[in-house]
């Protein structure tokens, strides 16, 4: 058996950033050869990713990025098993380089085709083989699970705790505003449903419609009236529903959302939001 010196197995150490243990064990089974020993680390790899295939990937982190102007933006979802794995350096170095590969790149409509691209820092290596020295190095089950694009005006966000992560889109201006973010703050904590009240379920507005208008009708006052009482109390019906333009605006809640948007030229279009663990 070849001997081998701490010098070689420091050296592989530093290029696969493996622990030091099975390092020396695949340069031992490769007999000191260190591009053997690499094979070795890969097909190890694999077999981590086969063992842990059926385990739960609860945990995670989601990442966005947009352009400078606020004309594009993406979200990507990476889920594993374990919360220090989601907030760890590891996952947030990696999902930096997919939004910005996916932002700058050629684009994608799903993972694969995202992680099929070469790394945008230059190394050489397509993201899916970072990911899997990633998976190696962590040993546990991780997966690039959801990708999007939006095109703007739009703007970002996402929470704290990495779990919550919104695109919202607009119309009107061109302009980069931070109302654009702002309203996607709003949308990860007030979880509205839809952007307008034709998304509602017809028969739901018009339930709730037929009910105001018979209590409204009790008070004797003309029909013209009494519609027009009940198209006023239907925004807060709106704004209960779930109805993002109707909804108090998080961070002046004397404006609705829709309102706040006007003044800066834009009106919604549409958003999405995922929390990490719910479809």
């Amino acid at each position: 058996m070849a001997e081998i010196s701490a010098a070689a197995v420091k050296a592989l150490r530093d290029k696969t950033d493996l622990p030091m243990m099975l390092c020396k064990k695949a340069l031992v089974e490769a007999e000191g050869d260190e591009e053997k020993a690499k094979e070795i680390l890969k097909r190890e790899g694999l077999k981590v990713k086969e063992k842990r295939a059926d385990n739960a990937t609860e945990e995670g982190r989601i990442f966005t990025a947009t352009t400078p102007d606020g004309e594009e933006a993406v979200m990507v979802e990476v889920v594993c098993e374990s919360a220090p794995v989601a907030t760890g350096q590891d996952m947030a170095n990696f999902g930096e380089k997919l939004v910005k590969q996916f932002l700058k790149g050629p684009g994608a409509t799903t993972p694969d085709e995202l992680l099929a691209q070469k790394d945008p820092d230059g190394s050489g290596k397509t993201l899916a083989e970072i990911f899997d020295e990633m998976i190696n190095k962590i040993r546990e089950k991780m997966a690039v699970s959801r990708v999007a694009r939006m095109r703007g005006p739009v703007g970002a966000y996402v929470h704290h705790d990495f779990k919550t992560g919104v695109l919202f889109q607009a119309t009107g201006s061109k302009k980069t505003v931070p109302v654009l973010k702002d309203v996607a703050m709003h949308i990860a904590a007030l979880k509205p449903a839809v952007s307008y009240p034709e998304e509602l379920d017809p028969a739901l507005v018009e339930r709730e419609r037929d009910r105001l208008r018979e209590a409204a009708k009790k008070s004797g006052k003309p029909d013209n009236i009494v519609e027009k009482i009940v198209d006023g109390q239907l925004k807060t019906f709106y704004n209960e529903a779930g109805v993002l333009t109707f909804q108090p605006f998080a961070k002046e809640q004397s404006k609705t959302v829709s309102q706040v948007l006007a003044e800066q030229g834009l009106k919604a279009a549409s958003f999405m939001r995922w929390v990490i663990g719910r479809r």
